[in-house]
């Protein structure tokens, strides 16, 4: 790697890297993986990590490797660039740090100091056992066409060997899931549920990380729960294949005999989890007495939330939004009477903020002057633009029903 001396602007700006770009990440299974490129995937965001902006300065031709062990999570690191700042020669500016930040989100043994150690490592992944209690397996069609089999297993901080390896499992947020922060394990309210590819090499089996959720157990008076899913994952190798559907649906089932559950929520979901979610509850829901077609079209109805919440633990607004989208799913668009009827029964729930707003101002109306209430009103939207955002808000939910009842469809094929 060569010294580079800072003379122009081009200089500087060639020895900007693209934090997402310099890193290469592997989940390394046999030592072929890592001279496959096949087997190497890119982050979704390093701001976490490398800063708002996401660049690492002092390098060109910047790589990054980070490659774990697909078993037990052990990591190999290691830095390259073409050429790097030179010191002397730069007025003191030094490069930013490569490695160090990605370190300090390691558990402490988890980096391994050399390659020829990682491989050692890896090959006593051969013996890996997960940990905690199996709660399913399943098989699905990969992406290749070839059947993979995946076991879901249940662990909390009691399990002997969890403790370090969700400290392993968990640097993974930090590339894939925004405003991430890490879980203090102790608290035994967590749950949590890990998703493997099992195969077979030579008869015995293998386990591969394939993605987690996480659980936490809410107080809900006066001696019930109400569990909060606060993280999922699918590892970007297992994406695009079901599996955090299946994930989902098989932790979600965990939960809908527990008598002392309440409902099961989600903490600030990102838009591809409210889409799964919907699936999920949809795809569910379907097999429910008051959402068959006929009591549908009748409207959203207190039976609904009450069978929703007892057999599949959905609070009552998820239970409206599944509503919407199975009604969706049975009206006839091509037909203007019925479709005029969906669209109506939509727009009135989500107008109600609006009329909530309508009764507060008709209150100050009374209470204040005629020019106190015009300064007080100055930033309200007018008639005209809550008719438009309405119409903008309708129109987003619409496109979001279609697609998840595009996916029911499909999967029901």
């Amino acid at each position: 790697m060569e010294s580079l001396d800072i003379t122009s602007k081009t200089v500087m700006e060639d020895l900007v890297s693209d934090g997402n770009e310099a890193l290469h990440f592997k989940l390394v299974r046999q030592e072929s993986d890592i001279r496959d490129e096949k087997t190497t995937f890119k982050p979704e965001m390093v701001h976490q990590v490398y800063g708002e902006n996401e660049n690492i300065f002092g390098y060109r031709g910047l790589k990054v490797d980070f490659w774990m062990t697909a078993g037990s999570l052990k990591v190999y690191l290691n830095q390259s660039s073409e050429e790097t700042i030179n010191r002397k020669r730069s007025e003191g500016v030094e490069p930013d740090p490569v490695i160090p930040p990605l370190a300090k989100l390691l558990a402490p043994g988890q980096a391994l100091g050399s390659l020829s150690d990682f491989l050692k490592v890896l090959k006593k992944d051969e013996t890996f056992i997960p940990p905690g209690k199996k709660l399913s397996s399943f098989t699905l069609d990969g992406s290749d066409k070839v059947v993979r089999n995946y076991e879901v297993y249940e662990a909390d901080e009691s399990v002997p060997g969890f403790r370090d390896y969700h400290a392993h499992l968990q640097p993974w947020i930090m590339f894939y899931i925004d405003a991430a922060s890490y879980i203090d394990i102790d608290d035994d309210n967590w749950k949590f549920y890990l998703l493997f590819e099992r195969t077979n090499v030579n008869g015995s089996p293998r386990y591969y990380m394939a993605g987690y959720m996480t659980i936490y157990k809410y107080y809900a008076y006066p001696d019930k729960i109400r569990p909060r899913i606060s993280q999922m994952l699918i590892l970007p190798p297992f994406q695009k294949q079901g599996l955090g559907a299946k994930l989902l649906d098989i932790v979600s089932r965990t939960f809908w005999t527990d008598e002392s559950v309440v409902d099961i929520t989600v903490e600030d979901p990102s838009d591809d989890f409210i889409r799964l979610r919907d699936f999920v509850d949809v795809s569910n829901a379907l097999s429910l007495d008051t959402f068959s077609t006929s009591n549908i079209k009748k409207g959203f109805s207190p039976e609904m939330i009450k069978e929703s919440n007892e057999k599949h633990k959905l609070c009552k607004k998820q239970a409206r939004r599944v509503y919407e989208i199975i009604r969706f799913f049975r009206t006839n668009i091509s037909n203007p009477k019925e479709y005029k009827e969906y669209r109506v029964d939509v727009k009135k729930r989500l107008n109600q903020p609006y009329q909530k707003e309508e009764r507060q101002l008709a209150k100050l109306q009374k209470v204040l002057k005629p020019d106190e209430y015009t300064a007080a009103t100055i930033n309200i939207t007018n008639r005209q633009q809550r008719l438009d955002n309405l119409q903008s808000l309708y129109s987003d939910l619409e496109d979001h029903y279609r697609s998840i009842v595009t996916r029911v469809e499909k999967t029901a094929n």
